[in-house]
């Protein structure tokens, strides 16, 4: 069986996609870093997502990438440790030049959270959940 899982994600520039992810405080393992990728890590088990230029990420896929301004293909969500996390990190999207599509609110009592897109359109969640008042 599978050791581990990773997400594999085309961008249109490598260089202003690290930067965008860098700026909202994500890491990187740069010794998997090529001219045309480079490995994002995320949470406290570095969950690997692959960033690869749009013409290297076809390269695997064999078929058309999604259009992501008319279709959502993933949505990644990403744990917050408060809802002062949440909030942080959506005035940094902002900040870095990405889009908040669902400005941070509390979603059925228990849960507060935003959406946003990066820079090539992928769609991320970002929750804070507050189990102890779950009903």
């Amino acid at each position: 069986m599978a050791k581990q899982i990773w997400l594999n994600l085309p961008v249109k520039d490598i260089k202003q996609s690290k930067k965008f992810f860098s700026k909202l405080g994500f890491s990187f393992n740069e010794q998997h870093d090529t001219e045309y990728s480079t490995c994002l890590l995320v949470g406290e088990n570095n969950f690997v997502i692959m960033l690869f230029e749009e013409t290297m990420f076809q390269e695997f896929i064999k078929n058309s990438i999604a259009d992501t301004q008319l279709n959502s293909e993933v949505l990644i969500s990403i744990d917050a440790e408060s809802w002062e996390e949440v909030d942080a990190i959506a005035q940094r999207v902002e900040e870095a030049g990405g889009t908040v599509f669902s400005k941070p609110a509390l979603s059925q009592g228990w849960m507060y959270g935003c959406g946003f897109a990066d820079l090539d359109g992928h769609r991320w969640g970002v929750l804070y959940m507050d189990f102890s008042k779950l009903s």
